[in-house]
């Protein structure tokens, strides 16, 4: 038995790869634990769950990030104002948690930098989970100047939390990073600091999001599902509003379920043609879905592709531009700006995707090699593999 300790930032879409992974190594008779905020991993990880806690900045929340921030300024307020506070908040949580868990190997998700500083410091393995690719496929090439910026951070961060005579860059581990994704999407692989092994999305059931009136599809019309995800909510209202627009006059061939979290479009509300609730049953949903619009988060556009499912993507920030790029470059969608994008174009974009088979084709493609690539089974077995002399408990 090996006891490995999850360490998350307080984003759901951060936890929920990982929640197939413990649960896939504890029906193998490994012990698990996660350390993050208990009120958020705990209904993700299930009851049975240990969680011990980690305080992060501002509060146990993300910091309010002004809606209109993109490109290199969202990035600079991503790092700045989120990962490495978050860091030094959490770091004395993870250190605690190590002294209770006593794990073997840590399994640290790439924005919770403490975890990976922390086990380098007390010369700890752990391996990197990568909840989008955006880090190792040359994201940062065309930015020279950001890219050094992060990497004057990470060496202050890295000084302050592991000791200055550390030298390993905490996105990486030396030892594995885990890609939930696989080539198909991702494309060539820039050079990062260590091993990576595409594993394939971690898709797995999670908590009801409350009652869905499964009565109300049309059988003989296209269903589309829109979502900017949880945490994009201050910048979606002129966006979801087009999209509601666009979709209802195509009401004769499509209808529309819009996840509307923010409550930006009112009341939640349906009629024939157009279904707004505040979430969705996405994973039950995409089965029965003809094509997705989304921020080009990387869950959604995992789970979208995984069930063979084309998509319009409108990025906003961080990573979601390269994600974007992926699935255009890919063939399995349609990319449209997120600020500047009506109703005529939107609803162009949505007779692309579902009017010309290739698309389709594509996310079939990609969807094939995510369920291959073996997702939370593949990683758990390479979470076994690093049993050796070479990487146990340092102590």
């Amino acid at each position: 038995m090996t006891r490995f300790l999850f360490v998350v930032p307080p984003l759901v879409g951060h936890v929920n790869p990982l929640v197939g992974v413990a649960a896939e190594l504890r029906a193998r008779g490994h012990a698990t634990a996660w350390a993050g905020l208990p009120e958020l991993v705990g209904p993700l990880a299930g009851p049975g769950a240990r969680v011990l806690r980690c305080a992060v900045a501002a509060g146990d929340a993300a910091p309010p990030r002004p809606p209109e921030l993109r490109g290199p300024a969202a990035l600079k307020f991503l790092w700045a104002d989120f990962l490495v506070p978050l860091a030094e908040a959490m770091a004395p949580g993870v250190a605690r948690a190590v002294a209770r868990f006593e794990p073997d190997v840590l399994v640290v998700d790439q924005q919770a930098l403490a975890g990976a500083l922390v086990a380098e410091r007390l010369g700890l393995p752990w391996v990197t989970t990568a909840s989008t690719s955006a880090e190792f496929t040359g994201a940062l090439d065309g930015m020279p100047l950001v890219a050094a910026w992060i990497e004057g951070l990470l060496a202050e961060l890295r000084g302050r939390l592991a000791g200055p005579d550390r030298t390993a860059d905490p996105r990486f581990s030396p030892y594995l990073t885990l890609a939930f994704t696989t080539p198909e999407l991702a494309g060539p692989l820039a050079a990062p600091a260590g091993p990576v092994r595409f594993v394939g999305p971690s898709v797995t059931a999670r908590p009801a999001a409350g009652a869905f009136p499964w009565e109300w599809l049309d059988p003989d019309r296209a269903t589309v599902l829109v979502s900017l995800g949880t945490v994009n909510t201050d910048a979606g209202t002129q966006f979801l509003t087009a999209c509601r627009e666009a979709l209802r006059e195509r009401a004769g061939r499509l209808q529309a379920v819009i996840a509307d979290p923010g409550g930006v479009l009112g009341p939640p509300a349906g009629d024939a043609d157009v279904l707004v609730l505040p979430s969705v049953p996405q994973l039950d949903l995409l089965p029965r879905t003809a094509a997705v619009v989304c921020h080009a988060g990387h869950n959604t556009v995992c789970e979208a592709l995984w069930h063979g499912v084309p998509l319009v993507v409108a990025p906003i920030r961080d990573d979601q531009p390269v994600v974007a790029g992926q699935v255009v470059a890919a063939g399995a969608g349609v990319r449209v700006r997120f600020g500047r994008t009506g109703a005529d174009r939107l609803g162009r974009a949505v007779d692309a995707v579902l009017d010309d088979p290739a698309h389709r084709a594509a996310a079939r493609r990609i969807g094939g090699s995510f369920r291959a690539a073996g997702g939370a089974a593949a990683a758990a077995t390479c979470l076994e593999q690093l049993r050796t002399p070479a990487v146990r408990r340092a102590r």
